[in-house]
């Protein structure tokens, strides 16, 4: 069934219509039409199985038939990753979708070759977010991550320190041996349960610097490694965010 997103308040009542950009899909590529069954996803939770009740060649009314909320992950994980340069981030945000990813925010480093000004971070977070909604469609979760604007390390880490995250891990390539798995345990033996959230840093292709690293291990973040290799910053991002989903989904 083809999966389409229609933001909550786009999508509450028994009858309504796709937004325009949907229903152009859905009519001018996919060739549906009346009586045509479809799946509407609202990025919140709510999954609906709707009917096609009218089609123009901009225009798709549809008629609810069932409308299912989904229970949300175990454990919501940030992702804050420091920007790459190219179009890296886009695969970024594509696969941190598909993982589950709650949140994501883009990081601007000391070593963060790319430039992100303010005038530039609304259009770059938009591309980003329809990304997000194209990764939801392929995958089929209901859930929506929330992207932030860049932001800078400084910036960053005074926002987050209030309230602290209950649980923050920062990918390192220091030789500590300690993992996911290890950080995981010893929550679990402070708190009698895994955390309900997760933060975890990944660095800039030229790592964090030390003074980064001293920062981010001071708002409480612990150290882990992803292995003996040195991975690119989009690969790290998706080895650190299936290992989590492994230990605390």
């Amino acid at each position: 069934m083809r999966r389409f997103y229609v933001p909550p308040e786009q999508c509450r009542d028994e009858v309504f219509e796709l937004p325009e950009r949907e229903a152009r899909h859905a009519v001018q590529v996919l060739r549906l039409g009346v009586g045509d069954d479809l799946m509407i996803l609202d990025g919140a939770g709510t999954v609906l199985t709707a009917r096609v009740e009218s089609a123009t060649k901009r225009n798709l009314t549809v008629r609810v038939t069932d409308r299912r909320q989904r229970v949300a992950l175990p454990c919501a994980i940030t992702l804050i990753q420091a920007v790459p340069k190219g179009p890296a981030f886009e695969t970024i945000v594509q696969k941190a979708t598909e993982l589950g990813a709650a949140r994501i925010i883009p990081l601007l480093s000391e070593r963060v070759v790319a430039h992100v000004n303010e005038k530039d971070a609304s259009a770059k977070v938009e591309k980003w977010q329809q990304i997000a909604i194209e990764s939801i469609k392929q995958c089929g979760s209901p859930f929506l991550p929330q992207i932030d604007k860049p932001s800078r390390f400084d910036a960053l880490l005074a926002r987050l320190a209030q309230p602290a995250p209950e649980f923050a891990v920062v990918c390192s390539l220091e030789e500590s041996g300690r993992t996911l798995r290890d950080a995981v345990k010893d929550f679990v033996t402070a708190h009698s349960r895994k955390p309900g959230a997760c933060t975890l840093w990944i660095g800039p292709e030229g790592d964090f610097t030390p003074a980064e690293y001293a920062a981010i291990a001071k708002s409480g973040a612990h150290p882990i490694s992803l292995g003996p290799l040195v991975l690119r910053a989009d690969t790290a991002a998706i080895a650190g965010l299936a290992i989590a989903n492994h230990e605390l989904q």
